[in-house]
């Protein structure tokens, strides 16, 4: 396949500078962390209390990442580089500074007396594993980044990309190899605000995100369809840069990296939670802005509703399905499975009577389930997860009481660094833009 690939420099809708607020002077350090309105609604100071993804690697498959950048020196692995005239996983060239924007979104440690300069980001003791490609390779393929990623320790993979060609059988197979791993991947929906399934978000497996403004509304240019389960913030967000040491952007890029980071928080406080159970998680303890409460979900807009790291920690919930809701894969397998070895050995502890006696049963019931087939003939199979509610993935899961769901009270204007709930969003947009 081909890669077309559009979400360079966050789908190349960079509102940093003359491009959006006019000329503008360079963001002082103090700017740069106020102008961090996720981390304020998100109400990071009480979440890194819970955790911070301490002991989880996220992969992020994009441009290079910048392990020099102040924000994320020491979180940085080595990686490895897929593009096509090599290089270092971890040093970016020039321009293409993509992957640096999103790896300090997932993990960025700031820098300075307590890093109180600079990106932090949302899982700020993870750690980055960076795996090169170029988003413009004419004949590229995410199957080996991806299997690598998987192969070398990532428990989540960011992929803040899109592609308007077919998905490749290898590039499912990849998809399908990092599920059997209990890996989760994440991807961007995509920056067209068209209906058009945006690749590799749309593959099954996958968890989708769009993006949301600061007025829980869905950013007008944020894809959408039947496969996104989540909203997370994607405008004026501020990220680590490479020619210049920080950007200012729009995008469902940034929208996945705040659901991967929110995934590493996660699977650092429940580490014996499958990749499924951690997406269900994040689907069970999503808000919804009052216009769709009560609606069916997901929603091809909304998804889920709008990513709320907060309750995802902290908010009880049983583990439900291995698969959460991500559909399961279609050998059957789940967590860990791939191999066959555990039936093998069983297989091996059976006598030869007992096996028989099991196929011949297997047989008669498959008789017995064609003929039910043949005569009801069902219709309408559901691919999805079902709707919200308690004892079953979805949305929001009931309101008030221990571990319940509590609506987002009405916030002042989040750039002004006004204190609020953890975990609350403003109503109303901001005053005036960041960076002024």
């Amino acid at each position: 396949m081909s890669f077309a690939r559009t979400l360079r420099a966050v789908g190349g809708v960079v509102v940093a500078g003359a491009l959006l607020f006019g000329t503008a002077p360079v963001a002082s350090a103090d700017q740069i962390r106020k102008d961090q309105w996720p981390l304020t609604v998100f109400g990071v100071d009480d979440i890194w209390t819970e955790s911070t993804g301490k002991g989880v690697t996220v992969a992020v498959i994009d441009d290079p990442v910048d392990g020099n950048h102040p924000d994320l020196k020491g979180s940085v692995l080595p990686g490895k580089s897929f593009l096509s005239g090599g290089g270092p996983a971890d040093r970016p060239d020039g321009e293409f500074e993509h992957g640096t924007a999103m790896a300090s979104l997932i993990a960025g440690h700031g820098h300075g007396p307590g890093g109180a300069d600079g990106v932090k980001g949302l899982a700020p003791d993870a750690k980055i594993l960076p795996v090169g490609i170029d988003l413009g390779d004419a004949g590229g393929s995410y199957a080996k980044p991806l299997r690598y990623a998987v192969d070398h320790g990532a428990k989540v993979v960011n992929m803040s990309f899109e592609d308007y060609e077919d998905t490749s059988p290898a590039e499912k197979a990849a998809v399908d190899h990092a599920r059997k791993h209990d890996v989760l991947v994440v991807a961007s929906s995509g920056n067209t605000g068209s209906s058009i399934p945006r690749l590799p978000s749309a593959v099954p497996g996958v968890l989708a995100v769009g993006a949301m403004d600061i007025d829980l509304k869905v950013w007008k240019f944020s894809s959408y369809g039947p496969h996104v389960k989540l909203l997370a913030p994607g405008v004026h967000i501020r990220s680590a840069g490479v020619e210049d040491p920080y950007r200012l952007a729009n995008g469902t890029s940034d929208s996945a990296a705040y659901v991967s980071a929110t995934a590493a928080l996660l699977r650092s406080k429940f580490p014996d939670l499958t990749a499924g159970q951690i997406a269900n998680r994040m689907v069970k303890t999503a808000v919804l802005p009052d216009s769709m409460k009560g609606k069916k979900l997901p929603d091809s807009h909304y998804g889920y509703g709008i990513v709320n790291p907060w309750q995802a920690l902290i908010k009880k919930l049983p583990a439900g399905s291995e698969n959460g809701p991500l559909p399961a894969l279609k050998d059957g397998s789940g967590k860990g499975a791939g191999d066959g070895k555990g039936s093998e050995q069983a297989a091996k502890g059976m006598s030869p009577g007992v096996i028989i006696g099991i196929v011949g049963g297997v047989v008669g019931l498959l008789v017995v389930v064609l003929i039910v087939v043949l005569v009801v003939k069902k219709k309408n199979r559901r691919n999805g997860p079902p709707p919200g509610g308690s004892g079953g993935y979805g949305g929001p899961g009931g309101q008030g009481g221990p571990g319940g769901f509590v609506p987002y009270p009405s916030q002042p204007n989040p750039y002004q660094q006004q204190p609020g709930a953890p975990g609350s969003y403003p109503s109303a947009p901001p005053a005036q833009p960041p960076g002024r």
